[in-house]
């Protein structure tokens, strides 16, 4: 019977190859068993990896959408904080206003109604992020210039009104006409701002400018208590208390206005809140569909670890004893 034997080089070459095969299945099963994945996905897949690539792509598209969703819940918070501040502030005004409109001797009321026309226009003013809320697309620019200039553009508009009924139907006209607080007080954009894409199927938008009515309503009534002082109408004290006692009024009635348009942004705010509920609750299903595709029976994998790293000892103990062998054992 003819014998096969291995020569040393041949021997000493098989050994290494085992144990570099080994030793990539032990970091192969090591990883596997800390991710709970797979390693070779390829071979998991049978090389059919369009519904691994699926699940993927939904899963980026949907990481995408959720920034949109935070931005659009930012802005949508912001918005409507600024209009419940609007709206506190017209609150107190007129609260302020019907009182000097009882009285003859309620000289700081024009003052008081000045500031509180600067808090307007500082609150419509504001920005996140270096964005505009009430610019339309023009998010760059501030929507309202200051409440000097806006004063001074009214009062040449009202400038020949010398009864308190002329000059709130002057300054009336003066906001509602396209050529005046349109055109001269607003600095932002006509066009609506850009809806936010918050999902696939859905898109939300806000847009409230600078322009709405209700918005414009409470800066004209601010701005003619404002003026109520002014030398260049010489309204008597009674006549201002008028004035005060009108602008009050409409105030009041104005609230309503702003209190819709908060009810629509806080609609909006609900329904951003849906998608992006709707939007997590899809992410985590396609993370569980992509484990539960590449996962691994932990237990298994444990038993495989343990084998492989018998069968590497094994080897080792060989090459040791190998490595010990003489010719004076033989002898």
């Amino acid at each position: 019977m003819t014998a096969v034997s291995l020569g040393d080089l041949a021997q000493s070459f098989m050994l290494r190859q085992r144990n570099s095969a080994l030793k990539q299945d032990m970091n192969r099963l090591t990883t596997e068993l800390v991710t709970g994945q797979v390693a070779d996905v390829r071979k998991v897949l049978a090389g059919n990896y369009s519904y691994l690539t699926d699940i993927e792509r939904k899963t980026d598209s949907l990481a995408g959408y959720k920034v949109a969703t935070s931005e659009a819940t930012h802005f949508a918070s912001t918005m409507q904080t600024n209009l419940d501040r609007l709206g506190s502030i017209t609150q107190v005004l007129s609260n302020s206003l019907l009182t000097a409109g009882t009285t003859i001797s309620a000289a700081d009321t024009p003052a008081e109604a000045k500031a509180a026309l600067q808090s307007m226009i500082g609150t419509l003013n504001t920005d996140i992020a270096g964005r505009h809320l009430f610019s339309g697309t023009a998010t760059d620019q501030a929507p309202l210039v200051d409440a000097d200039t806006l004063l001074s553009e009214l009062r040449i508009a009202i400038g020949g009104a010398s009864t308190p009924a002329d000059i709130m139907a002057a300054a009336e006209t003066w906001f509602a006409a396209p050529a005046g607080y349109a055109a001269l007080a607003y600095q932002g954009s006509s066009d609506p701002l850009a809806p936010f894409a918050i999902s696939q199927t859905d898109n939300v938008t806000l847009d409230v400018r600078a322009t709405e009515p209700g918005i414009g309503k409470m800066l004209r009534l601010a701005a003619v208590a404002a003026l109520a002082d002014d030398p260049a109408f010489g309204l008597d004290a009674a006549e201002q208390a008028e004035l005060h006692a009108r602008a009050a009024e409409e105030m009041f009635r104005a609230q309503d206005d702003i209190t819709t348009l908060r009810a629509t942004v806080g609609f909006t705010e609900a329904r951003i809140d849906t998608v992006a509920a709707r939007n997590e609750a899809e992410s985590t299903g396609l993370s569980f569909a992509k484990a539960a595709l590449l996962e691994v029976d932990p237990f298994e994998a444990a038993t495989q670890l343990e084998e492989v790293q018998f069968q590497l000892q094994s080897l080792y103990s060989v090459a040791v004893r190998m490595s010990q062998l003489s010719l004076v054992n033989f002898i």
